[in-house]
């Protein structure tokens, strides 16, 4: 193989096959290509069986990026390699384990959504108020316990106050309820094989010898789950290489525990470690600016960017007087880089909170340019395609109660409350399915209709099925009755759901509806994403993990917003704000612009922050400082050092004081306010309306 396109440090890692190997890659430091080329080598140049490699990777569209990759560099031995995302992954063991782990083969996966939805059924036989407990939180504390592999079991150790044991008790419920609608959630995807794998050493150890080379990328991402998959499945070779970096581990409140890429020679004694540090994305003064702020990092590898690319332009710093003036600075700028010939597509608004996009929308509107909101509602998180799916699960698994529940009076077919809660009787007591309790009235019919849809679709195509769904339910004439606009829309959505299929089944070839639905399962926000064409791309900056844009503006930077308010007194907690800044510093290309505001109405609240400490650990010679300031900006009085008005704080209250840092409220007087900040500043009295202090 030709590997004359790679630098050496790259070579070495394409080369190094001889055990375990952390790879250690800098953003943008060309880490996919290594790893497409390693693979690519080890078939074409050891001879190694492309049935016998394991490549794992964190969303559907990179696996399908590498796929395309390899493809590209050895054709169609290509597609006997595993490529997956980890939960695929899981997906693949259970199916092809399914009876040795208790389920039937007509499964079903549950969303977030539908796993609420059994949590709020329990919470309502249990008398539990959620006003009082939250089922979201009740969710979210389940989901935790299995990314830390606690079953009810182990949980219940662990167990100390009266919300925990509800948590439990609900948890308990959860699981049986799962177990009798013969379905799983996106967590037991990572964790039933490795109870599979426990339980039966035959299986694990015919999966040792399938996969004899395992590569994963992102591994600072992993959680504790894929942590455990990792190492039994290379347990006996050893032949496991990760690609990663802790300087981009954003992920700790989904379970990912970077310490794992930290700990990776501990676990794997003869580990060979190999530093990617060249960066082929940005220009020379944005890299120093992210090593700037890493750097104040304690716990992270210790490793520095560099790049052969240009010098660029210093980094552009804004402050404005509102959050309103923020937004009309990026879109002015925004039209004239558009009128000088840049691609809308190449630029994006990165911000820390979804609730930040609002005025900057309003203010691209005004202006006339098109824009594309990344992480809006998902396509298959729109009302009228999870009734569809709903019909389609059913079709699959009638003892899917979930999902029946959801669309056996939808459309409206004069089928009450009364009659949902005599069949939910009449199905605990003769412990069978909602759907196998159906025996008479109008919930029969619908019964029937499900019945002729599961005869007939073995025999017509997928897309044939949606359009018999579509008519015998009366979905479709529904919204053609209704004539609304959001009904036009919602139309709209059903016809692209077939296009979906009509794609679906020509590249695949087949027209399995159980295919399908697990394949629609496994898609998620991030995977459905593309650039818009032609349009501004805003977003989050946890979603803007894995892409560039030449044009980068990170609005907000400021102290209790970027970082997180959230974070402020946890040293842990901050370091991953830190790690987040790094990440959206490094996705900027050409230019990058770094704005905030002096005061801003967030969450309905007027807000002042102080600019955000990222700023300031920017040697001040990368940033432009003859920026120009907003005329409101210059009118303020700087000599003024207190505020006009009454600032009014509460016990409780998160603040900031220039010199001291973060802090909490403990004692409020009429003109004073007592304030902890962190060992050795300690409680200070400090005057209300004092400019140096202020609120996060």
């Amino acid at each position: 193989m030709n590997l004359a396109e790679l630098n050496n440090k790259q070579k070495e890692a394409v080369l190094y096959n001889e055990g375990p190997l952390l790879i250690l890659a800098g953003a943008g430091s060309g880490k996919t290509k290594v790893l497409t080329t390693k693979i690519a080598y080890l078939i074409e140049e050891k001879n190694v069986s492309p049935y016998h490699i394991l490549a794992i990777t964190f969303t559907n569209k990179a696996a399908l990026e590498m796929k395309e990759r390899i493809h590209q560099l050895i054709g169609e031995e290509s597609k006997q390699i595993q490529i997956s995302t980890f939960h695929s992954f899981g997906l693949k063991l259970i199916r092809e384990n399914v009876k040795l782990l208790g389920y039937q083969e007509n499964f079903t996966i549950m969303d977030s959504d539908d796993s609420l939805t059994i949590i709020k059924k329990i919470m309502k036989e249990m008398n539990l108020d959620p006003k009082v407990y939250n089922p979201k939180g009740i969710r979210a504390k389940i989901s935790n316990c299995k990314n830390e592999m606690m079953s009810p079991e182990i949980y219940e150790r662990y167990v100390a106050s009266d919300f925990e044991k509800i948590v439990l008790e609900v948890y308990q419920k959860y699981q049986k309820k799962l177990k009798s609608n013969n379905a799983m959630d996106f967590d037991d995807l990572l964790n039933l094989p490795i109870e599979l794998f426990k339980k039966h050493k035959e299986v694990l150890q015919k999966y040792q010898e399938r996969f004899q080379y395992i590569l994963i990328d992102e591994y600072q991402d992993t959680n504790e789950p894929q942590y455990i998959l990792s190492k039994m499945l290379s347990a006996k070779y050893q032949n496991i290489c990760v690609v990663g970096d802790d300087s981009q581990a954003i992920f700790s409140w989904r379970g990912a525990n970077y310490q794992k890429i930290l700990n990776f020679e501990k676990d794997y004694k003869k580990a060979q470690v190999i530093m990617l540090e060249q960066n082929y994305r940005s220009t020379k003064k944005i890299l120093e600016a992210a090593n700037c702020v890493i750097r104040n990092n304690k716990q992270r590898k210790e490793k520095k960017l560099w790049t052969e690319n240009e010098e660029g332009e210093n980094i552009k710093y804004y402050r404005s007087y509102d959050g309103r003036d923020e937004a009309h600075y990026v879109s002015e700028k925004i039209k004239k880089l558009i009128e000088q010939g840049v691609s809308s597509e190449d630029i994006a608004i990165l911000y820390r909170t979804n609730a930040q996009s609002r005025t900057m929308e309003e203010e691209l509107l005004k202006e006339g340019t098109s824009y594309h909101v990344v992480g809006g509602v998902s396509f298959y998180a729109r009302k009228e395609i999870k009734d569809l799916l709903a019909y389609l699960k059913l079709i699959h698994n009638p003892k899917d109660n979930v999902s029946l529940l959801r669309i056996i009076n939808t459309p409206k077919r004069g089928i009450g409350l009364k009659t949902i809660e005599e069949l939910t009787k009449k199905a605990d007591q003769e412990k069978i399915s909602l759907y196998e309790a159906i025996s008479t009235g109008k919930e029969l019919q619908f019964r029937q209709m499900i019945e002729r849809l599961i005869q007939i679709k073995e025999e017509i195509s997928l897309t044939e099925l949606i359009e018999k769904v579509l008519d015998s339910s009366t979905l479709k004439q529904e919204l053609e009755n209704e004539g609304t606009m959001e009904a036009e829309i919602r139309l709209e959505n059903l016809e692209e759901f077939k296009s979906i299929t009509m794609a679906y089944e020509a590249r695949e070839g087949e027209i399995s509806l159980e295919d399908f639905l697990f394949e629609v399962s496994l898609v998620s926000d991030k995977d459905e994403y593309s650039s818009g064409q032609g349009k501004v791309n805003l977003m989050t900056v946890h979603s803007v993990k894995g892409l560039e844009y030449d044009y980068v503006f990170i609005i907000g930077l400021e102290e209790g917003l970027f970082p997180h308010i959230n974070s402020l007194m946890d040293a842990g907690e901050l370091e991953e704000e830190r790690r987040l800044c790094y990440v959206a510093i490094t996705r900027a290309k050409k230019d990058l612009y770094l704005l905030n505001a002096r005061k801003r109405i967030l969450f309905g609240k007027d807000q002042v922050n102080p600019p955000s400490r990222f700023i300031g650990e920017i040697d001040s010679n990368l940033i432009d400082s003859n920026f120009q300031e907003s005329p409101e900006e210059k009118r303020l009085n700087e000599e003024d050092m207190f505020y006009e008005e009454d600032m009014n704080y509460e016990v409780g209250d998160y603040v900031y004081h220039e010199t001291f840092g973060a802090g909490k409220v403990v004692e409020v007087t009429k003109d004073l306010v007592s304030v902890a900040f962190k060992h050795p500043i300690g409680i200070r009295k400090l005057m209300k309306n004092h400019k140096k202090l202020s609120k996060v």
